[in-house]
C-alpha cells in the first residue's frame, strides 16, 4: 500500500513524525509532498531534521500569497504530481490550505483521501481553517478523528460511517519530544536561563489584519508583570511592518521562531502560554502549563472544560490570567494515550483491504 502525505505548515511537520515512524514500521510505502506554505527554515526544512522525518520526495515551493492565490498555486502542482504518484490513500493533516488542496487535487482524480484530525470544530466561519476542516471532512473518504468530541461533530454531520477514533498524533510527538528535553536539558534561544517568563504567540488573521487590535493585543502581553517572549510568525512581522508597529514593547520580547524541541522546551518552562493557535492550547496542557487563549473561541473544547485552558478575546483576564495557578491535573487522557500514529497505520491498512 502506497500513501502520500501532504504538508506544508509547522503543525502538519508535527504530525507527519509520528505518522512516518508508524507508517515504517508497518511496511506501508510512504511518500511526502511539502508544498511550501511555511518556508521560513524555522517554520519548515528544520522540523524534518529535528523530528526526524524522511526528507519530502517533491517540495513544491509555493510560499507565500493570500489564500486564494497560496491555493491555486497549489493544487496546480499537485495535479500532476500525484497523478505520477498513483497513491492508495492521500493522507491529509489539520486545515491548512494545504489541507484543502491537497483533498481537491486527490478528489478530483478519483484518489482516497484520509483526514487526519478530523471532526475538529471552532463553529466560527470567519476562521479560513474552519472551513478547510469541514470541506475536507466532507470530501474525504476516511475521517481519522483526534477525540470523542470531534467523532460527534462527525456524526451530527452524517459522517459516522466513514469516521474512526484514532487518537491526536500530536500527542504522540509532543510527549516524546518533551521526555527528550526533560532528560538533556539546554537552553531556549533568546530566552536567558534560568527566568521566569511566559511564552506567546500570536498569528490568527481576526488578530493581525487589524491594528488597533494587534496593538491592544501587544499593549496587553507589553503590561504583564512578567517578561513576555513571542516568536514572531513572518506573517505577523510582515503585517505589523507594513502598518508601521512596534511590536517589542514593555516587557514584551521577539524572538525568532522556534524549532519544534525548543517550543516544547518554552512551553514546559514557561509560567504560562498567552496564544491564538489551535495546537499550542494542547501543548501547553500536554506540558503542564497555564494557557490563556486570545480567541472567542476553541476546538479543544476539553483544555476549557479541565481548566488548563481560558479564552479571553475582550484581554480582560490576560493580566491575572497568564501566570495563573495550574488546576487539578486531567486523568481522562483526552488526547490519547501516545499511540495515534500506530493506530493510523493500522486504520489505513484495514480499510484499504476493503476495496
Amino acid at each position: 500500500m502506497r500513501v502520500v502525505s501532504i504538508v506544508g505548515a509547522r503543525p502538519q511537520f508535527v504530525k507527519l513524525a509520528p505518522v512516518a515512524k508508524a507508517f515504517e514500521k508497518a511496511g506501508i510505502e510512504h511518500k511526502i509532498i511539502h508544498t511550501g506554505q511555511h518556508y521560513d527554515v524555522n517554520m519548515s526544512d528544520a522540523f524534518f531534521v529535528d523530528l526526524g522525518i524522511p526528507s519530502p520526495d517533491v517540495h513544491l515551493g509555493v510560499g507565500g500569497g493570500t489564500h486564494g492565490v497560496m491555493t491555486g498555486r497549489m493544487l496546480e502542482q499537485l495535479d500532476p504530481v500525484l497523478e505520477e504518484m498513483a497513491p492508495d490513500w492521500v493522507l491529509v493533516y489539520g486545515d491548512t490550505n494545504s489541507t484543502i488542496a491537497g483533498t481537491l487535487s486527490a478528489v478530483k482524480q478519483h484518489l482516497k483521501v484520509a483526514h487526519l484530525e478530523a471532526g475538529l470544530r471552532s463553529f466560527n466561519r470567519r476562521m479560513p481553517e474552519e472551513h478547510n476542516r469541514v470541506m475536507t471532512d466532507h470530501a474525504a473518504d476516511l475521517c481519522l478523528a483526534p477525540t470523542q468530541l470531534a467523532m460527534q461533530h462527525l456524526a451530527d454531520e452524517g459522517l459516522a460511517e466513514r469516521s474512526v477514533l484514532v487518537g491526536d498524533v500530536m500527542t504522540d510527538v509532543c510527549l516524546q519530544v518533551r521526555d527528550a528535553v526533560v532528560a538533556n536539558p539546554r537552553p531556549v534561544p533568546g530566552i536567558p536561563a534560568d527566568s521566569d517568563y511566559v511564552l506567546a504567540t500570536i498569528h490568527r488573521a481576526d488578530n493581525t489584519d487589524d491594528p488597533a487590535r494587534l496593538n491592544a493585543i501587544l499593549d496587553a502581553l507589553g503590561a504583564l508583570d512578567v517578561d513576555v517572549y513571542l516568536p514572531v510568525h513572518p506573517r505577523v512581522k510582515a503585517r505589523a511592518e507594513s502598518q508601521g508597529i512596534q511590536i517589542e514593547r514593555g516587557r514584551l520580547h521577539v524572538i525568532e521562531p522556534l524549532a519544534y524541541p525548543d517550543m516544547v522546551n518554552a512551553v514546559t518552562h514557561a509560567k504560562g502560554v498567552v496564544t491564538d493557535s489551535g495546537g499550542l492550547q494542547k501543548e501547553a496542557f500536554l506540558l503542564g502549563t497555564v494557557c490563556t487563549t486570545v480567541r472567542t473561541e476553541t476546538e479543544w473544547t476539553e483544555t476549557i472544560a479541565n481548566g488548563w485552558n481560558i479564552l479571553d478575546p475582550e484581554l480582560t483576564q490576560i493580566a491575572t490570567s497568564a501566570t495563573r495557578p495550574a488546576p487539578a491535573e486531567d486523568p481522562t487522557a483526552p488526547y490519547g494515550d501516545g499511540h495515534a500514529a500506530d493506530n493510523v497505520a493500522r486504520v489505513l491498512l484495514e480499510w484499504d483491504a476493503r476495496a
